[in-house]
């Protein structure tokens, strides 16, 4: 069986879509690069790299510096597809990217995208 086409995608070529999307919506490139940062470790630098290099999404995700423990967090449907049921793992990151900016394009609080604990007072 051969490999879904979003896996050597270019990173780079997906990134200006998820930005377009969220400012469409007022949000920020840099609340884009903030959910990128905090679902695979990338920093800023690492992603600047990453986009002027042309890294696909299958190594994007198999050379992510840190894997966010807390993404398993992340439930529901993208493209009609529930994120937490997809078994193929480098998928079911590729749909956990596109879950989390979809949340942000809906005008959910970044605490909520980022799955923070709620601090009591």
């Amino acid at each position: 069986m051969s490999k879904h086409r979003i896996y050597t995608t270019s990173f780079a070529s997906v990134y200006p879509h998820y930005v377009t999307k969220a400012e469409k919506k007022g949000r920020t490139k840099s609340e884009v690069d903030e959910i990128v940062g905090w679902l695979t470790g990338y920093s800023q630098e690492e992603l600047k790299e990453i986009l002027e290099n042309g890294t696909d999404f299958e190594t994007f995700f198999a050379e992510a510096p840190q894997m966010n423990p807390s993404r398993d967090l992340i439930k529901g449907v993208v493209c009609g597809v529930r994120v937490e049921e997809i078994e193929e793992p480098t998928m079911r990151e590729i749909r956990y990217m596109d879950k989390l900016i979809d949340e942000l394009a809906k005008g959910k609080a970044m605490e909520k995208i980022l799955r923070k604990p709620i601090e009591k007072i």
